[in-house]
């Protein structure tokens, strides 16, 4: 599948990253297009091609308009940026408004899920900061308008590259001190280190005196990124910049952002073989023999393995040593978590070491639609290849409101949507 890797070597902001996206060839009007879903007012984008350090690439700005006049004053879109509040504002929106505002819109639902979560990621770590709950985290107007629309206009960007599978090199960070909403604060922000210590994400500082982090980058990395170091079996295709405003005395501010094709998709096809548009990424399979475990133990760490963000947590019934009946306990998880799962592992099993590899994954594409039953809506997932949809599946929450409500059995539902279903779309 399409790769996007994020060269981080000079950081990433919000604005950086759709700067990036637009010198890949999303289209900047386009994108302006589909922010105006949002009805969101007193903003307009401002797009250029520039350089810095001799590299060309795209700036991207959004120009505020002014409470004083009917101009527009341009919001300075670089590391020096504003950073929400974490308290009542008179003229600010939070995060349970700001949510509102994105679900409420005509965006897609991938669009709109994504956005927010991705600025759930900077109200909870602004609420841990500054000890109040996400929903009332808030960010005054400038950069509510800002992280708005960086945030949604990244994840319509994404969407318009074709939801591509995204990595990136390790995170690196400048040093110094940083001006901000909360006064002068050092390098890293409080937020980036929070949001990306949440997702387990390591960060490394440099010897730029100036922040190229911005808490809007670590959100979009958490959320997006799959896995964090050198680039692997990446066949490059398409190459973007995007600029920031500063001139960094040691690095091009600058974020590389490489769209291509994984080498790796192809091993194991003959030649000439027909290749299939099936979604591909690497994950880590952590692995130990249990046979001293209480079973509630058991349940309660597959309980919080879960919780914690695992892809899957599973048991296998094996015959170890000695006769011993035992479970093989099984972690599927992203690249860059592998080292928590494996703490977590060592904490709350009795496990005294963990096998661990890579594996590669083949998944059908994604998509979602509604299906009307005799007791109400219900969401199905499809699975895709090549353009064809092989499996079908109600969604197991969808179909558990809608029993609760109605007072059937799921079974009955989950029948229902299946009938529900258009069977033309299987041929």
């Amino acid at each position: 599948m399409k790769t996007l890797y994020l060269d981080l070597s000079s950081g990433i902001s919000g604005d950086m990253f759709i700067a990036a996206l637009i010198d890949l060839g999303v289209d900047a009007h386009q994108l302006e297009r589909s922010l105006q879903k949002l009805r969101l007012e007193g903003y307009h984008l401002h797009v250029k091609r520039g350089h810095k350090a001799s590299l060309e690439g795209v700036k991207f700005d959004v120009h505020l308009a002014s409470e004083h006049d009917h101009g527009a004053q341009p919001h300075a879109h670089d590391h020096t940026h504003a950073h929400g509040h974490a308290h009542t504002h008179e003229h600010g929106r939070n995060f349970t408004q700001i949510r509102q505002l994105i679900t409420a819109s005509q965006l897609s639902d991938w669009v709109k899920q994504k956005s927010v979560a991705v600025f759930e990621r900077l109200a909870v770590a602004e609420g841990r900061i500054h000890g109040l709950p996400p929903e009332q985290v808030s960010f005054h107007e400038v950069g509510a308008v800002d992280s708005i629309v960086d945030i949604v206009g990244a994840c319509i960007a994404l969407e318009m590259l074709g939801k591509p599978r995204v990595v990136a090199s390790p995170v690196v960070e400048g040093t110094g001190w940083i001006e901000c909403a909360h006064g002068r604060l050092p390098i890293p922000a409080p937020a980036t280190l929070a949001i990306l210590g949440a997702r387990g994400i390591a960060l490394s500082q440099c010897d730029e005196p100036n922040e190229l982090v911005t808490p809007t980058g670590a959100a979009l990395l958490a959320e997006f990124v799959e896995a964090v170091g050198p680039m692997r079996e990446l066949v490059t295709e398409k190459i973007g910049y995007g600029l920031g405003t500063r001139d960094n005395p040691r690095r091009p501010n600058a974020l590389r952002a490489i769209l291509g094709e994984l080498r790796v998709e192809r091993r194991g096809s003959s030649a000439g073989a027909e290749a299939h548009d099936w979604e591909t990424d690497t994950i880590v399979v952590l692995e130990a023999n249990l046979d001293d475990i209480n079973a509630e133990i058991l349940g309660n760490f597959m309980e919080n393995a879960l919780a914690a963000g695992a892809l899957d947590v599973f048991h296998t019934a094996i015959q170890m040593k000695k006769n011993r009946p035992g479970v093989l306990l099984t972690v599927l998880c992203a690249e860059a978590e592998a080292d928590k799962f494996s703490e977590l592992l060592m904490r709350e099993t009795s496990t005294f070491g963990i096998r661990r590899y890579t594996a590669e994954r083949r998944k059908l594409r994604r998509e979602f639609i509604t299906v009307q039953t005799p007791h109400g809506s219900v969401t199905v997932k499809l699975g895709k290849l090549d353009g064809r949809v092989l499996q079908a599946a109600p969604e197991f929450e969808s179909c558990k409101k809608l029993a609760a409500q109605a007072g059937v059995p799921i079974k009955e539902v989950y029948d229902a949507a299946l009938r529900a279903f258009p069977s033309s779309l299987l041929k």
